[in-house]
Parts: structure tokens; C-alpha cells; sequence
């Protein structure tokens, strides 16, 4: 793949099988310009592929801990996330959803945005996705 200078940047796939498998035509992460994209992750058991918990706090950890994953198999980790979307089913979720999020990142560590979504895949009650930088 050529910017538009015509340098070629190089695009990979991301696959680990400690993350749920895609639903769809896509991958679970993309490493691209010293950057990791992480597709949307939901709160699902990688091992039994079904949904985890059924509070926001459960579904959170879930969600973040497949993210984890998923961005140590591109050769990050947490700390080099800088960017993360989330995607919540009743925004009245922030406040716990937070409290979660904060037992893996430090407020200083990350941007993020957060959304209230009129519906997410499966019913869940929150996806995330993320972007790290490689370095």
C-alpha cells in the first residue's frame, strides 16, 4: 500500500486466539504506521465464544481484557494505547464503565471518547476499541 508521496507503508493483520474471533470480514486489529487499530471488541469468552457477565462492570473487564490481548499479540500493550472509542448501551453506565476502565489505565495514559449507542451487536451493554502506538 503507497501514500500519496508513494511511500509504501506496510499493513498486517492482527490474529490471537485469546481474543473472540471476528464476526464479520474484518480483523481483529490492523498494525500500520508504528500504530495498532483494534477492531471493536465485545464482551465475549474467547474460549467458549459467548457473551461474559451481565452487569456493565463484568462486560467492561471482558471487553478490556480482549482488547489486552489482542494488542499483545501486535507487540503492545495497555500503556501504549492512546486512543479508545467506547460504546455504550445507556450512557447511565459511565460512571461504573469508568471505575473499570480505571483499574487499567491511568487517566494521563489515554484520549477517549464515549458514545451512547441505540443498539449494539448481541445485545451487549458495551464494545471499545482502541489504537496504540508501537513506537
Amino acid at each position: 500500500m503507497s501514500n500519496q508521496d508513494g511511500v509504501i507503508m506496510e499493513k498486517n493483520a492482527v490474529y490471537t486466539k485469546d481474543a473472540p474471533k471476528p464476526l464479520g470480514a474484518y480483523s481483529q486489529a490492523i498494525k500500520a504506521g508504528g500504530f495498532v487499530f483494534t477492531s471493536g471488541q465485545l464482551p465475549i469468552d474467547p474460549a467458549t465464544n459467548q457473551i461474559v457477565g451481565s452487569t456493565i462492570e463484568e462486560q467492561t473487564r471482558q471487553v478490556i481484557l480482549n482488547l489486552k490481548a489482542i494488542l499483545e499479540k501486535a507487540g503492545a500493550g495497555l500503556e501504549a494505547v492512546v486512543k479508545t472509542n467506547v460504546y455504550l448501551k445507556d450512557l447511565n453506565d459511565l460512571q461504573v464503565m469508568n471505575k473499570v476502565y480505571g483499574e487499567f489505565f491511568d487517566p494521563s495514559w489515554t484520549a477517549r471518547m464515549v458514545f451512547q449507542a441505540a443498539r449494539l451487536p448481541r445485545d451487549v451493554l458495551v464494545i471499545m476499541d482502541m489504537t496504540a502506538f508501537l513506537g
